[in-house]
């Protein structure tokens, strides 16, 4: 008996789909990751921005995360919110 449910895709999804369909070229699709990778990456340099503005971040607190080992760190959290 197969149990598994459809995917129900949301509006974004169905047309990014749509869009992606007419990439024709690994050139073409590299150009759409740069292009995503971009649109995050200045996401990020906003979110960073306010950060440093409100004081939320520093250089104090960017020197303790240069000291810190990521990997461990992102092991721990993920515990974390599996333990919640």
């Amino acid at each position: 008996m197969n149990t598994a449910q459809p995917t129900v895709f949301n509006d974004a999804q169905l047309y990014l789909l749509d869009l992606f369909s007419d990439i024709k070229t690994n050139e073409e699709l590299l150009d759409i990751k740069k292009l995503i990778g971009n649109y995050y990456a200045k996401k990020l340099d906003s979110a960073l921005d306010e950060m440093w503005q409100s004081g939320e971040l520093d250089q104090k607190r960017l020197n303790e995360i240069n000291e810190l080992d990521l990997h461990s760190w992102l092991k721990e959290q993920r515990k974390i919110g599996k333990a919640k």
